[in-house]
């Protein structure tokens, strides 16, 4: 009777066993499955995932330069004022946008530029600009990351004009301050091109006022503008 009862304890210990392995696997296909739904459901409908080409893409800068009598003999060039433009293609990022609607989502909208990449035609006015003034050099990376998206309008029909604007925060030198950027953009299959502007002080960066005596100032305010392509990520 003792070993009956004891075989009994045993199957029943192997039974509940088994029991549980096979609720902790269907547990974990429960679990596997919430999780591809989780991720095939991670974006609304009709929003899609554009990431930039920085081969097809250029970040600038346009900033308004005054030049005095000297810079005629330092650099022969007549005094007046002038626009210079700084312009790379060390730029990364990416739209995520329901293209139909484009403010009817925030998603990961954020791209990256290279500011110690930018070029003038100017070597001289270049290397200035990376190792001193601004100090590129060592702050070499500006980054813009979207808080939120308004005013926008989607296409009518494919290749159509839309736009919108992205606010959020712009990190220039390691100094973070709000910016909002108008985005114009096209739509073409998989293939999203466009801009993205804005404008801002250098001032507020912790970036000087650029002069040389009797020989150029540089306006504070400056612009940004970065043209885009931008395609289709192909991942889920």
């Amino acid at each position: 009777m003792i070993v009956r009862s004891a075989l009994v304890v045993v199957a029943l210990v192997i039974a509940a066993c088994g029991e549980s392995g096979r609720g902790r696997e269907a547990a974990s296909d429960v679990t596997s499955s919430e999780t591809a739904g989780r991720s095939a459901a991670a974006l609304p409908a009709g929003v899609r995932t554009f990431v930039i080409v920085p081969a097809e893409s250029k970040a600038s800068y346009v900033a308004d330069e005054e030049l005095f009598a000297l810079a005629l003999t330092k650099f022969g060039l007549p005094a007046g004022w002038s626009k210079v433009v700084g312009s790379t293609q060390a730029v990364e990022g990416r739209f995520q946008i329901d293209t139909g609607r484009p403010a009817a989502w925030l998603g990961d909208n954020e791209f990256t530029v290279r500011v110690n990449t930018f070029t003038t035609g100017r070597d001289m006015r270049d290397t200035w600009i990376k190792e001193n003034g601004p100090h590129f050099n060592d702050y070499p990376l500006a980054t813009f990351k979207a808080t939120a998206m308004d005013g926008g309008n989607g296409p009518a029909g494919a290749g159509d004009d839309f736009s919108f604007n992205l606010r959020g925060t712009l990190t220039i030198r390691e100094i973070a301050r709000p910016a909002t950027f108008a985005v114009k953009a096209q739509l073409a299959g998989d293939t999203l091109r466009g801009s993205a502007t804005t404008r801002l002080l250098m001032s507020s960066y912790g970036i000087e006022t650029i002069t040389f005596y009797d020989t150029l100032t540089v306006a504070d305010e400056i612009g940004l503008d970065v043209s885009f392509t931008a395609r289709a990520d192909p991942a889920p």
